[in-house]
């Protein structure tokens, strides 16, 4: 199962190495790793995803919670929480092509922000599920490349758990 993350640090020197290391150590790979500012000066956040079961998890956020600069360790997989992540796509764009290229990019609520004679930039945010989604109906286009941040994710305030309204609202849709 794939595991998401929240890990405040102090913002020092060596924290991220320390903390990368940890899981290299133990044979773990970070499938997805963002880090930037958090909400107080001098404390910076980390998001990772990591696949693992949830015993193994669990450890690894103990040892985590153990390191000198770690603040606070959460599975955000436990809670319910807003993940979204930004994504720059170029795709090769001939003239007869761009208008239908154009018409996902509106479904995908995507912005072209670069464009050229052969080629449309794209930026797109969203769940990873939605960038996915965009890629494979671009990539009978020819995709010529990809950058992505990694998932941020933060825990919802309200506590709603949206996949679980999705997956019952999907329920209510089914034929009788």
């Amino acid at each position: 199962m794939k595991h998401t993350l929240s890990v405040l640090v102090e913002d020092q020197s060596g924290a991220l190495s320390r903390i990368s290391g940890l899981f290299a150590r133990r044979g773990f790979n970070i499938e997805s790793l963002a880090v930037g500012p958090a909400e107080s000066p001098g404390i910076s956040r980390l998001t990772m995803v990591v696949e693992g079961d949830d015993l193994t998890l669990q450890q690894m956020s103990k040892q985590l919670d153990k390191l000198i600069n770690v603040l606070n360790v959460i599975d955000l997989s436990k809670f319910p929480a807003v993940e979204r992540e930004l994504m720059l796509l170029k795709v090769a764009a001939k003239n007869e092509q761009r208008s239908s290229i154009l018409d996902l990019v509106q479904v995908f609520r995507a912005k072209v922000v670069d464009v050229s004679d052969d080629a449309l930039t794209l930026e797109v945010v969203g769940d990873p599920g939605k960038l996915v989604a965009l890629e494979k109906l671009l990539k009978p286009y020819g995709i010529l490349e990809i950058a992505r941040t990694g998932k941020v994710a933060l825990e919802r305030a309200s506590g709603v758990n949206t996949e679980m309204l999705k997956s019952s609202s999907n329920l209510n849709n089914l034929p009788a």
